[in-house]
């Protein structure tokens, strides 16, 4: 018995897929860490003292939102899965 979408299928992400919904997570912890440290801020800003939620840091976020798409794409799929079960 297999669990899970059977290889090849166009269930299964693959490892294409999966690094793909790696991308998201990855930019997000990114971005809390660069927020968190602010060394980056001071090498990418010419101004000190700024806020943590700029330049690098601003970069991850927005990353992590564009990179959002497989996630989206993932619980459509889901979603649809689990409504043709009920």
């Amino acid at each position: 018995m297999m669990f899970g979408p059977e290889p090849g299928s166009a269930s299964d992400p693959g490892l294409a897929g999966w690094l793909r919904l790696a991308a998201a997570p990855t930019f997000a912890v990114m971005a809390l860490v660069t927020a968190l440290s602010g060394d980056a801020g001071m090498i990418c800003s010419a101004m000190p003292n700024t806020s943590p939620f700029s330049g690098m840091t601003l970069m991850y976020v927005l990353m992590s939102i564009f990179h959002g798409m497989p996630w989206l794409n993932l619980l459509a799929r889901l979603r649809r899965g689990a409504a043709r079960r009920v």
